[in-house]
């Protein structure tokens, strides 16, 4: 479905609260609404955390809930927003917190998911719809609510501001101009969250990038217990002697680090998105989770894929007969990734990096 929109709308407000590497998706799809309408004024309504990340990007107003405050945060939402009236509504995040923070947002045109894509309903929420292929890139997905107003131009552009703190934080911490490996463990911590790759593997890529490749390693990660757990184990195991900053940043001082970072190893993250957002080429690690879905959207040469094998040996089914955005719900699932597979691909990207 595609609206008909004569004239750039005044204004524009986007709901996407949420995780970061949605947001990381969403922000070229702003970047093409600044290029198309550069008039057009922008609303952002995203979730704190997110907006640390991306809240000093000029031309944006952005709107913060804190998810902390309860209900709260959807009075102080009501307050922001009252008296305000958008031209259109894109309604991006497919959840209940989304729809909810979105009913206090006025504009006549509502665009969200279609019924195949929403969730908790939201599609009762809205009334315009995107239409498309749903067997996409999480980013195309994205680019279907520009195709569903009429935009085929793609700004595939995320020019996020690195305050000089951050870049400073960066060169204290790798003050030379060795190659770094960056190794980001750990997925966020959720329920079934089985994404994440082993401890060993981690530890024996490391040591062969330092001693193959003279690369200085460095772990990073956010501040929970499984992931500080995670990062003091591999670097226990390392003979290379990593540069552990699980825990240790912000999210600017994080993209800071991964913008001076040569190559990422990744399992299904926000950090990876972060990583595509400053050129960084990410290795993907991928068995729980589809990569032509979710990977580093730029880096799909460089995935490390068990995904069909773990879903045929899970479900029985092949990629083209699941669901799409079928995961594997098994423990073991990753563990059918092999140091050889990852060193595989690193070998890979050092000979093209190398000319």
């Amino acid at each position: 479905m595609t609206l008909v929109v004569t004239s750039p709308p005044g204004s524009i407000c986007i709901v996407r609260l949420s995780a970061i590497g949605d947001v990381c998706h969403t922000l070229p799809v702003v970047r093409t609404l600044q290029s198309h309408w550069p008039d057009t004024k922008l609303t952002w309504v995203i979730g704190k955390t997110e907006a640390s990340l991306v809240e000093d990007i000029p031309g944006i107003k952005f709107t913060i809930i804190d998810k902390s405050k309860g209900w709260y945060a959807y009075r102080e939402l009501h307050r922001c927003t009252r008296g305000r009236r958008f031209d259109l509504l894109l309604q991006m995040q497919p959840a209940m917190r989304a729809t909810m923070a979105s009913l206090f947002i006025k504009a006549p045109v509502r665009l969200g998911f279609d019924k195949a894509r929403s969730r908790d309903y939201q599609w009762l929420f809205t009334n315009q719809r995107i239409s498309g292929d749903v067997r996409v890139h999480v980013q195309d997905c994205a680019f279907q609510f520009l195709e569903a107003i009429g935009i085929t131009e793609r700004v595939l552009r995320w020019d996020i501001p690195i305050p000089d703190s951050a870049k400073a934080f960066c060169a204290e911490r790798l003050p030379d101009d060795r190659p770094v490996l960056a190794i980001n463990p750990c997925s966020n911590v959720r329920r079934r969250n089985w994404r994440n790759w082993n401890i060993e593997g981690y530890a024996d890529v490391a040591d062969y990038a330092a001693e193959n490749y003279g690369m200085r390693i460095v772990l990073t990660g956010g501040p929970s217990s499984l992931e500080n757990d995670f990062g003091k184990a591999i670097e226990k195991r390392c003979k290379s002697r990593p540069v552990n900053l699980i825990g240790k940043t912000s999210l600017k001082e994080l993209l800071a680090v991964l913008g001076r970072t040569d190559v990422l190893i990744a399992p299904d993250t926000g950090p990876a998105h972060m990583a595509t957002a400053v050129g960084t080429p990410v290795i993907g690690l991928y068995a729980t989770t589809n990569p032509l879905r979710a990977r580093a959207y730029l880096s799909q040469k460089w995935v490390v894929n068990k995904y069909p094998e773990a879903l045929e040996a899970e479900y029985g089914l092949n990629v083209d007969q699941a669901a799409w955005g079928t995961r594997v719900r098994h423990p073991d699932a990753m563990q059918r990734i092999s140091v050889n597979d990852v060193i595989q691909r690193l070998d890979e990207f050092m000979a093209q990096w190398k000319t």
